[in-house]
């Protein structure tokens, strides 16, 4: 492959990475309520699947390379289950028997001869 193949197909790319970029900037930005996470997550899935088959070079018909890319998929999907599901299944904050941190301020420090 020469060098300038390879910059032919970097350099688009990189831009579609750019815009993705921008527009998760200007997004970030703008009041569109629960729509928000729904393009953030729709932006990121976009740009993975960029890095993906271009970066990664998932495209190429490398059957082993293959293997170990879903391989980390599937590890990171197992990561991702197992703390959605502790997230889930913890108690309330509300519920007897949590401790939960003290929001007052700590109490003021003695001083003096009977400081210790």
């Amino acid at each position: 492959m020469s060098a300038t193949s390879i910059w032919e197909r970097v350099i688009p790319v990189w831009l579609a990475l750019m815009a993705l970029l921008g527009i998760t900037v200007f997004g970030a930005y703008q009041p569109v309520g629960t729509f928000n996470l729904l393009l953030a997550l729709g932006i990121a899935v976009a740009k993975i699947a960029l890095v993906a088959l271009f970066f990664m070079r998932l495209r190429e018909p490398d059957p082993l390379l293959r293997l170990a890319a879903g391989a980390a998929g599937l590890w990171i999907l197992f990561l991702f289950s197992l703390s959605f599901v502790d997230l889930l299944t913890r108690p309330a904050p509300s519920q007897p028997g949590v401790v939960t941190p003290r929001s007052e301020a700590p109490p003021a420090r003695a001083e003096g001869s009977r400081a210790f």
